[in-house]
């Protein structure tokens, strides 16, 4: 069932450099999908999974495609989409407002902001990029460690993720697996660093100081062994390691 009124907050509350708003805009000057997914150097799976993202956080259609006619098919805009348009343009020229009035080093707001379920948010920065596996895996390097994520090319396209870009590393406490020894199967994607706060005997929630000083939550089994200020190390899979931009 649609919702009835327009979720405007929800559809413009995202990562300014998100291209989900820039490929609507595309859609609206061109007429056209495939265009505005080349224009934006996203695909077009990428640019049609953008514009169902945004239309399910708005909770309304935004753009309407046309099959075929005499014009050859193309797309335009539902007045649901051109008021989101209109929107993001506001909230664009407001941001740029504010902005303007912080002086320079002022802390990033933008990550300050972030509101989610995963405990771990960790800042890092784009190390290197490859395809693997029809997946996109992102390596970053965080303070004092390394970490890969796992996410499919559309996502990399949409977020525009680039080398030494900055980013944010997020997961769930519950997807980081801390041990007291190195297991020899755990492959990579292993952090270091000391215990900072041990599970109870039957096991739980465990935080870690990182080798590099950041802060990592995770949960360890019944009998792990693990004591405060003691070593310890985690491991995370990469495809639970979600990207975000500050």
């Amino acid at each position: 069932m649609p919702r009835k009124n327009l979720q405007l907050a929800g559809a413009l509350g995202q990562a300014s450099a998100d291209k989900r708003v820039e490929i609507l805009r595309r859609v609206a000057a061109v007429g056209s999908i495939s265009q505005a997914a080349r224009d934006a150097g996203v695909s077009y799976k990428a640019a049609w999974q953008a514009l169902d993202t945004l239309s399910n956080l708005a909770g309304a259609a935004l753009v309407v495609r046309a099959v075929g006619g005499a014009g050859g098919g193309g797309a335009h805009l539902t007045p649901a989409g051109e008021q989101v348009l209109r929107a993001a343009g506001e909230v664009a020229r407001a941001r740029d407002a504010v902005l303007q009035k912080l002086r320079p080093g002022a802390p990033a707001l933008g990550a300050l902001g972030l509101r989610t379920s995963m405990r771990n948010q960790l800042p890092g920065r784009i190390r290197r990029m490859r395809l693997q596996a029809g997946a996109m895996e992102v390596e970053l390097e965080l303070a004092g460690a390394v970490l890969r994520s796992r996410i499919t090319r559309e996502s990399a396209q949409l977020l525009g993720l680039a080398r030494q870009q900055e980013v944010l590393a997020l997961c769930k406490a519950t997807a980081v697996e801390v041990r007291a020894q190195l297991p020899a199967h755990w492959g990579d994607n292993l952090l270091a660093g000391a215990i900072t706060r041990a599970p109870r005997a039957q096991g739980g929630e465990v935080a870690l100081a990182l080798d590099g000083g950041l802060q990592l939550v995770g949960f360890a089994g019944a009998g792990s062994g693990l004591r405060v200020g003691h070593a310890a190390f985690a491991r995370v899979d990469p495809s639970a390691v979600v990207i975000a931009l500050p």
